[in-house]
């Protein structure tokens, strides 16, 4: 491929040459733990041993450096996965950590409950204000800060090229997790980003048939660093999960068109319902990070969340009471979904400085018939 291709090229061709020996167009999967080797250390295309390369592996890992405009990615077994190998990497026991005060629970739980007890302190900083985001630099040494864009589930919206000066001003990495907004929407790489994280079971994948993780870096350095923990540790994906991965990229740009297209008419609905009281999309003007959106993003995605008149047992009801959005964790399929966060995905920051409103409710915004969906939250409403 050449850096000319545009993004649904790269989709569909990246890292994805015809089989060399059969011509098959799609790359095989290659479901093998260990490889022949031509004499002791002669290893073919210098694959071993699957735990640390896989063909089927090295094809997924290609497309998604070129989807994100990287120098290389690492795939991994899910994305905690990714991020766990990826600050065990960079950080060491005494570092201190700047994390999102809307983070996703499971990356919280890996901060706040797992990485802890490996002596890594963190801070929790509203993303979307750098001025609180220098202040905490200028308070003590920082060695990552960690941000997500759009955020899991408030939506909010951090200025990636603000926070990557911030960061290496202050001698920080910058980490973005990108899995909301996907490398279609959104290149943090570009945009100064030392390094992206994805879970790849959302978006990328994008038909909730498999879990998967990665990491994408701008500093090859980095990413040989991280292969080491990564084979050390062994989080890695089977064959089978790389190739649904890289099966569902090809058609990314075609499913975030009709995510974000279905998500807006979603929001603007909610934003006129009497039994809603605010909504959360950073595609509708009121949102105080539109305007940031809109420069860093080609558009705003497929995810809404909103609160309810009524509370918690109100919340609960309506999750309840849809007929095509499921209830269910996880996001980024072609299905919708609705989840109830403070009991579901954000569990797990009851009581912590991340918790979320009890009237919350979370909307992964699928590819169905538009008019559909919006008269299911009607009457759910």
């Amino acid at each position: 491929m050449t850096s000319h291709d545009g993004f649904e090229t790269l989709a569909i061709h990246a890292g994805q040459e015809p089989d060399p020996l059969t011509g098959a167009v799609v790359p095989p999967i290659y479901q093998v733990s260990t490889f022949k080797q031509d004499g002791v250390g002669g290893l073919r295309g210098g694959y071993e041993y699957s735990r640390s390369a896989n063909p089927t592996r090295t094809a997924l890992e290609q497309c998604l450096a070129a989807l994100e405009e990287g120098t290389a990615a690492l795939a991994f077994a899910s994305g905690l996965a990714a991020e766990d190998a990826l600050l065990r990497t960079i950080c060491s026991p005494g570092d201190h950590v700047l994390i999102p005060d809307d983070a996703y629970g499971g990356t919280y739980r890996l901060f706040a409950r797992v990485l802890a007890g490996w002596g890594l302190s963190h801070s929790v900083v509203p993303m979307s204000d750098l001025g609180a985001v220098r202040e905490q630099l200028a308070a003590r040494p920082v060695t990552v800060v960690w941000a997500e864009t759009p955020t899991n589930p408030l939506l909010n919206i951090a200025d990636i090229r603000g926070l990557a000066r911030a960061a290496h001003e202050a001698g920080a990495l910058l980490v973005v997790d990108n899995t909301f907004a996907s490398p279609y929407l959104q290149q943090p790489l570009v945009l100064g980003a030392d390094a992206v994280v994805h879970s790849t079971t959302k978006y990328l994948g994008g038909h909730s048939d498999v879990i998967g993780g990665a990491l994408v870096v701008a500093d090859a350095d980095l990413a040989e660093r991280v292969d080491y923990v990564r084979n050390s540790t062994g989080g890695v994906p089977g064959p089978f999960d790389a190739w649904l991965t890289l099966r569902g990229i090809k058609t990314l740009a075609a499913r975030m068109d009709r995510h974000c297209r279905n998500a807006m008419r979603v929001a603007q609905m909610l934003a006129e319902h009497p039994a809603v009281t605010e909504v959360f999309y950073p595609g509708l003007p009121s949102h105080p990070g539109h305007k940031t959106a809109q420069e860093q993003m080609r558009a705003f995605g497929g995810m809404v969340s909103f609160r309810v008149l009524g509370g918690e047992e109100v919340a609960v009801r309506v999750c309840g009471r849809t007929r095509l959005f499921t209830l269910g964790e996880s996001l980024g399929g072609v299905e919708s979904l609705i989840e109830y966060p403070a009991r579901m995905t954000h569990a797990s920051v009851a009581g912590s400085p991340l918790e979320v409103p009890a009237d919350l409710v979370r909307l992964s915004v699928g590819i169905e018939d538009c008019d559909d969906l919006i008269d299911d939250l009607r009457q759910a409403l």
